[in-house]
């Protein structure tokens, strides 16, 4: 995880790659950890940074997916349940078993949740995270005391996972590097380049950090796994490649636990437009969303708009006895989900499946698009299966069922601020109590030390103040504001680590005021 080590070590060795996997989000890691672990020489290239784009604006929930199964996607259930139980063992510092309470207001309402969720269960078999039961209002009002008591008949009870996505994607990097593998943010593909039989035989790419030098990459193979960018590197390949992203944009806010104390998650499952929405404690906060808006426009930091942010304050206070306002808000962010397109038009993005979708092209450009963070693993079991047969290498078998992922412990302490650093904690900790100003405080609300700062750079290929305050610990996604509060002294520090002047920190700060604009309402 030394990037400047491997930028210089990438121009002076020609060596073909086996598989160049471009991409830095939930699918591309987990494709470059399941091609390192199959004996493959592998590189992975993000044009940002790891996660930076819909991978780390997730609604934290590792899950089955319990709409999808009112859909009648009963297949798509089965895989997201048994992977979600997969991640639980990988990433035990990560994910956390969370129980769910449904409100229900009428008899019908509790048989026909209770059935759905016990089919839920039965879907996930040995991987369950706990039984789904029917529970009494006082139960209901128990587990959710900040519900409204109108009309409430009782509620049903299941379990679904939570997680860090950001944090995942972060560990996953870390694991690809542990495993012989090697990753690089901020490199932007800018051309492919192909041999006599019109086969893919290498890249260019830009080093965004380093002037914008160009580098060339020689492979054997390229996975496109680039989410809803997926077209840009399609039509790099042929021009006249058809669209092959519907992309759609989901909205989150996040708000005080006041709103709802405890550890029990709220799930409203019919809003106005016809989807769910999850009111969900994570890291000391709760996240409300999503939204589902189709966009034409695709960027790396979309904005949320008026109407969906009125729409998630709108229904979730029509639950809870404290309506929150727009003052509320600590945070608010939008992410865009790559959908595979559909075939026929007029498909709502709701409608669309969260399967994934693997392409091949002609050149031997292997593309995968679609799915959700829960079934990463899965999705990179299928497309390292797929390169193999597309290209006729010798098939391998996967070994990362049961593989941990970097950090992974069994002794989590949920009630750690640092928590999700997992086995990597304590050196932390070292590095703080090792010189006095290592252990200064910038944030006191939220625990966050320089240590942790120093250590993002050294150890998490951290290159900006963005990649620490959003990704690496998740204040631009709690609290804003706090997070333009305390840039200025993350950039003096990030500046010192990596031998940069007063002008590169003063610009990191203008830079990331920008972006955390779009975070506040």
């Amino acid at each position: 995880m030394k990037r400047e080590v491997i930028v210089a070590a990438l121009r002076k060795n020609p060596e073909p790659w086996d598989i160049v996997v471009v991409g830095g989000g939930a699918t591309g890691l987990g494709a470059a950890l399941e091609a390192v672990t199959r004996g493959y020489r592998t590189l992975l290239l993000e044009q940002t940074d790891f996660a930076k784009s819909t991978s780390s604006k997730s609604t934290k929930l590792v899950h089955g997916g319990v709409r999808y199964l009112a859909q009648g996607d009963v297949s798509l259930v089965r895989e997201a349940s048994v992977e979600r139980g997969r991640l639980a063992h990988n990433a035990p510092h990560l994910v956390r078993n969370l129980s769910f309470v449904i409100p229900t207001f009428s008899i019908w309402e509790n048989l026909k949740y209770t059935i759905g969720l016990k089919m839920y269960d039965w879907l996930a078999g040995r991987l369950s995270l706990g039984r789904s039961v029917h529970i009494s209002k006082t139960a209901t009002l128990e587990k959710l005391s900040t519900l409204k008591k109108e009309r409430l008949a009782g509620g049903v009870l299941y379990h679904d996972g939570q997680f860090d996505d950001s944090r995942l994607a972060v560990n996953l990097a870390q694991s690809i590097s542990d495993k012989g593998g090697t990753v690089l943010n901020y490199m932007q593909v800018t051309g492919l380049r192909k041999d006599e039989f019109g086969n893919i035989s290498g890249l260019t790419v830009r080093d965004t950090l380093n002037g914008g030098e160009e580098l060339y990459i020689n492979t054997r193979a390229v996975i496109n796994a680039t989410g809803v960018f997926a077209d840009g590197l399609l039509e790099m390949d042929n021009p006249g490649a058809p669209r092959s992203i519907a992309a759609s944009q989901g909205v989150h806010v996040v708000l005080d636990s006041r709103f709802l104390p405890g550890h029990n998650a709220l799930m409203i499952p019919a809003t106005s437009d016809g989807r769910v929405l999850f009111v969900v404690p994570w890291h000391d906060k709760v996240v409300v969303g999503t939204t589902d808006t189709p966009v034409n426009h695709i960027s790396l930091e979309p904005r949320a708009l008026e109407e969906e942010i009125n729409f998630i304050l709108t229904t979730a206070g029509q639950y809870l006895v404290h309506a929150p306002q727009r003052s509320d808000v600590r945070s608010v962010w939008a992410g865009l989900r790559p959908l595979a397109a559909a075939k026929a038009e007029g498909h709502k993005t709701k409608e669309i499946s969260r399967s994934h979708k693997i392409i091949v092209a002609a050149s031997g450009l292997i593309t995968i698009i679609g799915g959700k963070w829960t079934t990463y693993r899965r999705m990179a079991e299928d497309v390292i299966h797929q390169l193999e047969v597309s290209l006729r290498w010798k098939q391998t078998e996967s070994v990362t069922h049961e593989m941990p992922v970097h950090g992974a412990t069994t002794a989590t302490n949920w009630d750690d601020p640092w928590y999700f650093y997992g086995a990597d904690a304590a050196a932390i900790r070292e590095l703080a109590a090792s010189q006095p100003d290592m252990n200064e405080t910038l944030s006191e609300p939220y625990h966050i030390k320089k240590a942790q700062v120093v250590w993002a750079v050294r150890e998490e290929m951290a290159r900006n103040i963005d990649d620490f305050l959003a990704r690496r610990i998740r204040l631009l996604f709690l609290d804003a504001r706090e997070a333009l509060r305390i840039a200025p002294a993350v950039a003096a520090i990030m500046a010192t680590e990596l031998n940069k002047d007063n002008h590169w920190a003063a610009a990191q700060v203008k830079a990331f005021e920008q972006e955390a604009e779009t975070y506040i309402i």
